[in-house]
């Protein structure tokens, strides 16, 4: 299925894969729906979901004693899979949110023109009510956790309402973008202690800059129509000194979540995977081409990975210090 959607023809939206699941399992009078949620697109609730799992990971294993069981020493898989599904609901819902915010600004954008309501495939109706229902099923998710975590996350949504308007107004919409998607850091934290300590905070802090800098790499695929239509972006600021801003936010992300490590007192073993990360971001930096938009996107979405080093890194502590006494 190669067509790309148009007033004229139903088809996938330009910016994501041929031959997903999405329109080869899902009947054609849905696929509108899983473009607005971005299903054919999983690196956004992916890159939702890790700050999540670090936190809760963080959590788990946190001030451990050799004498701990490895389950106590483990995020719960109970928790794990609530943050899934309430990452893929509400990346989901903020995305259909953004799109109804900035469907004339969509519509002279090459990249998104082919978008569902752009491309007059759902109305603005139909748009609020698929929102409404996946703003509900995140609510359920929240709702599963407790009294301290419930409002933390709905504190949330203040973000996720002000943030497509950014970049109209300021050239750092990705730092409100962070603000938003790194609130799972103060949630895997919260969800476990019920309150927040230094360790949530500079993982949150961190994680605001991991996002300012993979954001600013995506944001160079449309940095061109963005200046037609006036639209700001950290990667249009940044411009050809993208690289050295790269080294400092992606560095500065690389000391808090060390700060937040030693201060939770992770197993050292955990530094692994925040050194292994390190590398594949200083390798995004020195091969990244800012006037390549194929490029851009590949780089942006191999963020997913190193949201896996980090997890697994934080795994790989907790297993440390249970087998630790057994060696």
């Amino acid at each position: 299925m190669e067509t790309i959607q148009s007033k004229a023809a139903q088809g996938r939206v330009a910016d994501a894969p041929s031959g997903h699941w999405v329109y080869k399992i899902l009947p054609r009078w849905l696929w509108p729906c899983a473009q607005l949620a971005r299903w054919d697109r999983p690196i956004g609730w992916q890159l939702l979901l890790w700050p999540c799992w670090w936190s809760a990971a963080l959590a788990a294993s946190a001030y451990p004693r050799p004498t701990d069981p490895l389950l106590t020493l483990l995020p719960s898989p109970w928790f794990l899979f609530l943050f899934f599904v309430g990452a893929v609901a509400m990346r989901g819902a903020g995305c259909t949110y953004n799109d109804i915010v900035d469907q004339d600004i969509d519509n002279k954008v090459e990249r998104t023109r082919s978008r569902p309501l752009p491309a007059g495939k759902v109305t603005r109706r139909q748009a609020w009510i698929f929102l409404v229902i996946q703003a509900l099923l995140g609510l359920v998710v929240l709702l599963q956790f407790n009294d301290f975590a419930i409002p933390l996350g709905i504190v949330s949504l203040v973000i996720v309402a002000v943030y497509p308007f950014m970049k109209r107004f300021t050239n750092w919409p990705q730092f409100v973008l962070g603000l938003a998607f790194s609130w799972g850091a103060l949630m895997g934290w919260a969800v476990e202690f019920g309150d927040l300590d230094g360790p949530a905070i500079m993982l949150y802090i961190g994680s605001i800059l991991w996002v300012i800098g993979y954001d600013t790499i995506y944001a160079h695929q449309d940095k061109e129509d963005d200046a037609i239509v006036g639209v700001h972006s950290t990667a249009r600021l940044f411009g050809d000194n993208t690289r050295t801003w790269l080294v400092g936010l992606y560095g500065g992300m690389l000391v808090c979540f060390a700060i937040a490590f030693a201060s939770a007192q992770a197993p050292v073993v955990a530094l692994a995977g925040l050194i292994a990360a390190g590398a594949h971001m200083a390798r995004q930096i020195a091969v990244l081409d800012i006037d390549d938009p194929d490029q851009c996107l590949r780089l942006f979405k191999s963020n997913n990975q190193v949201g896996w080093l980090i997890f697994v890194g934080l795994i790989g502590g907790a297993l440390w210090v249970a087998l630790k006494p057994l060696v």
